[in-house]
């Protein structure tokens, strides 16, 4: 699985893996802060959340437009201290008066910003990697690998942002609004490491490294371009188009994790669990069963015995820290609603492996399907998820929008389960589909080109918001809603599966 990739992978996902982290951890309790620190409605703050999420997602388009002029490093580099300058200014306690909210807008339109410069071309970057022949069969593989290791970082990411908060409460003495900031810090330390690995891993992707001025640095060098026809180039954007309007609704049912998904959390879940259940929201034992999971494809993969040897540490030393935090387990622990959003990329760790292992199987066999199947299964699965959310939520109360408060105790199982299937569709259809397009993009729009795939992601994380308005009403409607967009949209993208297979 991590045999044959390019060297350069490794340092351009880690330092992914660093401003993923920060974000995440940002993003973890962004819409529970915006009705605690302004005392919001769920509505109020879920436009809010979701035009920042539009602009995260929208300025790439931008960013890979000025990255196709003057080189995808230079706008890389750039991005970071943007976003550094954001989330500063956003870890700044200011009350919840018009200054407050007009730093907090100013913040949030910087970190846009300079995630504009970051993302896209930090992806597009990935993708020139496997330009070279001897990589180009590993691109999915690749990508797949990328999209997991950036997924680490935001694993730990509610966890620190729960732990910083608690430890701003209790012992600075803090109210619940003002330590909302210190969670946003984490994420300035964080581009500092994420930008340090950047810089020391530079030596392994200066393959990749491009600029349309002269160049002035020994490890410059300019990436050849490919031509082709015209004919060809309006096919390919044509099928791209249509592919981003599929994604444009899996990403506004997705992102509902940070929105109606953490609203359900906060009103509905339970708020203690204990037994084996309560080991869940510990995510040092999320880990711990990461290292057993990665061991065992270790060792069916490994070709001697010192493989084999390594792997069976990483067994056993993942089983020994389960049991020994089983047997120290507390009677019960808390679940707060941040929490939840742990899941989705531990799943998505744990689940790489196995779908790298069951496309390459299929690929042996010539059986492999295509990006755009894949999407088109991506979306089906999502739309199973909502389907169990609606089922699960028949006979619970409607929630209040206004003034929220708690109104059962469903097993927090709900939500797990919930975040698996997600994550199953998230794999079919986010790392295929960034791959899809670096591979599809005309050589001479390719940023812009991934620029155009956070555009769809960006529009559909504004009608995220779509959901939050209609919070209030009975539960299965709203998550009706939302399996009914994911299945017509997967019946669109297969209706037109012929035309989107020949540019595969």
């Amino acid at each position: 699985m991590f045999e044959g990739q390019p060297k350069g992978l490794w340092a351009l996902a880690f330092a992914n893996t660093g401003e993923r982290f920060g974000y995440y951890t940002m993003l973890a309790v962004f819409i529970l802060f915006l009705q605690a620190n302004f005392g919001w409605s769920s509505g109020m703050a879920g436009v809010v959340y979701s035009s920042f999420l539009m602009l995260v997602y929208f300025l790439p388009l931008f960013g890979g437009i000025a990255a196709d002029h003057f080189g995808y490093s230079k706008m890389v580099t750039i991005g970071v201290y943007i976003m550094f300058v954001g989330y500063a200014l956003l870890s700044i306690p200011m009350g919840s008066g018009l200054i407050a909210i007009v730093a907090m807008a100013a913040a949030l339109i910087l970190v846009s910003f300079g995630t504009g410069l970051f993302k896209g071309n930090l992806q597009v970057m990935v993708g020139d990697l496997y330009n070279d022949p001897k990589y180009a069969a590993k691109r999915d593989s690749g990508f797949s690998l990328f999209y997991m290791l950036i997924n680490v970082g935001a694993m730990f990411a509610p966890t620190a942002a729960i732990k910083i908060m608690k430890w701003a409460q209790t012992d600075l003495g803090m109210a619940e609004a003002d330590s909302y900031h210190f969670a946003f810090a984490v994420a300035c330390v964080s581009l500092i490491v994420s930008i340090a690995i950047y810089y020391l891993g530079r030596p392994t992707f200066k393959q990749v490294i491009t600029s349309n001025k002269k160049k002035d640095d020994a490890n410059t060098t300019e990436t050849p371009t490919e031509k082709i026809s015209p004919a060809e180039t309006k096919e390919r954007i044509v099928c791209l188009c249509l592919v981003f309007a599929v994604v444009i609704f899996f990403w506004m049912a997705f992102h509902q994790n940070g929105a109606t998904l953490t609203f359900f959390a906060r009103d509905y879940v339970a708020t203690e669990a204990s037994g084996l259940m309560a080991m869940e929201f510990d995510v040092l034992n999320l880990v711990f069963l990461i290292l057993v999971v990665y061991g065992l494809f270790g060792i069916f993969q490994a070709v001697t015995n010192k493989a084999r040897a390594i792997n069976a540490i990483l067994i056993a030393g993942g089983v020994a820290g389960l049991v020994y935090k089983y047997l120290n387990l507390e009677a019960s622990v808390a679940v707060d609603a941040p929490i939840f959003q742990q899941f989705n990329p531990c799943f998505v760790v744990i689940l790489t492996p196995v779908s790298i292992a069951i496309f390459g199987a299929l690929a042996k066999k010539g059986k492999e399907p295509k990006a755009p199947v894949k999407i088109g299964l991506g979306m089906l699965v999502a739309a199973v998820a909502y389907l169990l959310m609606a089922f699960s939520s028949i006979g619970l109360p409607a929630p209040d929008p206004i003034n929220p408060k708690h109104l059962a105790d469903v097993t927090p199982n709900l939500l797990v389960s919930t975040y698996l299937i997600l994550t199953f569709a998230e794999l079919l259809l986010s790392p295929i589909g960034i791959s899809f397009v670096s591979k599809v993009a005309p050589p001479q729009y390719k940023g812009m080109m991934m620029g155009g795939w956070f555009v769809a992601t960006a529009v559909g994380n504004l009608l995220v918001f779509i959901p939050t308005l209609i919070w209030g009403q009975e539960l299965y409607i709203v998550w009706g809603v939302l399996m009914l967009i994911c299945l017509l949209a997967a019946l669109f993208i297969f209706s037109i599966i012929k035309k989107l297979n020949r540019v595969a």
